[in-house]
């Protein structure tokens, strides 16, 4: 599969057909100066995984790749009157209100994965995908960087970007484990019990239990020791998503059993005695999971580094982080839309795309490391084990309501404009910001 790209100001490959792989290739297939191809394990695309929540970070993100239109024809968000809740937050015994987090003109967005990444793929020109091609090895030297796949063929181009998830290859290559043993991925010491709920059936299970059933529709968090519940609606609002954690705090170093699969379908017995002398909402939503799925959650460390000379890591490659802030799939697509716009500009070439690489991680390293750090973080607040914290109600309640204003804040134009900075390019300013 070695190519002439010699017309080409740049040649450019990506490992990973998830969300953020194809937004950044779509991105990148605007600028006809560039040569891409996008390599996907699976035989098509295809994404697992139900229900996906976007900040308004994420969405600004979106709306910046030119991805906004196909984005909210399948968005659900918050009913009226609660457009800007992104979640009531609800004492996991009795059901008793706490507060709200607001994410003001945004509340919860969300989708159906698989919904996202089939309105997204549209945007791909022909030719840009290649299907059934595992990543097995990267190469590179003065000239260039090859990938090779399982199927025996192989890309050589100018750079190579690692959008390939938290099991990538692409990170063994810019950081060795005989030399990173500790860059690995980790169980975080949480299970989450998933299921999708029909709308109407939650409704009816929530006042037959004698909760309100507005609870269905409303994105709710339900709060207890080591615990957490949260639902909210995917799918045209037709499904609740419902996601149920625990989380093992008994030792600082949880381990999974040996051979254990991180994701497997469990009884719904075992689900139910988890939560156990829970709230007659909680009692509700489990009651309408008949076999969930259970998965180990897991993360990585915080990376030292994200790029090697011609090869960077991107997405969940390179900061694969818990799901507490919703901020997993905002990242890469944060990610996609700086990384798009330095390599879509005419001042980004074969001489000079490494120092554009190194320029993106110095600008983006210090954000993704603290969304890892903070989204672990989370899961202690809601589960009642963040120092200074705890329990305590009254702290618990000041915290949720200004906790994520910082990461929801950020826009990755700024990003750009510093990164151009530090590579001396024209100075450039945004007109609109999204």
């Amino acid at each position: 599969m070695v190519e002439d790209n010699s017309y080409k100001r740049l040649s450019i490959g990506i490992v990973g057909g998830g969300i953020g792989g194809v937004a950044f290739a779509a991105a990148l297939s605007r600028s006809s100066s560039l040569d891409i191809h996008l390599f996907e394990a699976a035989p098509q695309f295809s994404e697992i995984g139900a229900g996906v929540s976007f900040g308004p970070n994420a969405v600004r993100a979106i709306e910046l790749l030119n991805l906004g239109g196909s984005y909210r024809r399948i968005a659900d968000a918050s009913p009226a009157p609660f457009e800007n809740v992104w979640f009531e937050w609800r004492r996991g015994s009795d059901d008793a209100y706490l507060t709200a987090s607001l994410a003001p003109g945004c509340g919860q967005s969300s989708v159906h994965r698989a919904d996202f990444l089939d309105a997204i793929v549209t945007h791909l020109p022909k030719g840009v995908a290649h299907f059934s091609k595992r990543c097995i090895d990267v190469q590179q030297d003065g000239g260039g960087v090859t990938a090779s796949f399982d199927d025996g063929t192989s890309f050589t181009g100018d750079i190579l970007i690692g959008f390939d998830g938290i099991k990538s290859t692409v990170r063994d290559h810019v950081l060795p484990p005989g030399q990173h043993s500790d860059c690995s991925p980790f169980w975080s010491g949480t299970y989450a019990y998933r299921g999708m709920i029909p709308t109407t059936q939650l409704e009816a299970a929530m006042e037959t239990r004698g909760a309100d059933k507005r609870l269905a529709m409303v994105p709710q968090m339900y709060l207890g020791t080591d615990r957490h519940i949260l639902t909210f609606p995917v799918k045209q609002t037709e499904l609740i998503n419902v996601v149920a954690f625990i989380t093992d705090r008994t030792t600082p170093d949880p381990k999974l059993a040996v051979g254990e699969a991180w994701v497997n379908v469990v009884s719904q017995d075992e689900m139910l005695k988890v939560f156990e002398g829970w709230g007659a909402a909680s009692q509700a939503i489990l009651s309408c999971i008949p076999e969930p799925t259970r998965w180990a959650l897991h993360e990585l460390p915080e990376l030292p580094r994200y790029q090697r000379d011609r090869v960077l890591i991107v997405g969940d490659a390179a900061h694969a982080m818990v799901p507490h802030q919703g901020a997993g799939a905002g990242q890469a697509l944060e990610d996609a839309y700086v990384l798009a716009s330095l390599l879509s500009d005419e001042a980004c070439n074969r001489e000079n795309v490494q120092k554009t690489l190194a320029a993106f991680e110095a600008v983006r390293h210090e954000r993704t490391c603290k969304v890892q750090r903070t989204s672990h973080e989370a899961g202690d607040v809601y589960e009642y084990s963040a120092p200074n914290i705890g329990d305590n109600e009254a702290r618990l309640v000041a915290e949720l309501e200004t906790r994520f204003d910082w990461l929801w804040n950020h826009n990755p134009q700024d990003d750009v404009v510093e990164a151009r900075v530090q590579l001396g390019w024209e100075p450039i300013s945004f007109t609109a910001s999204a």
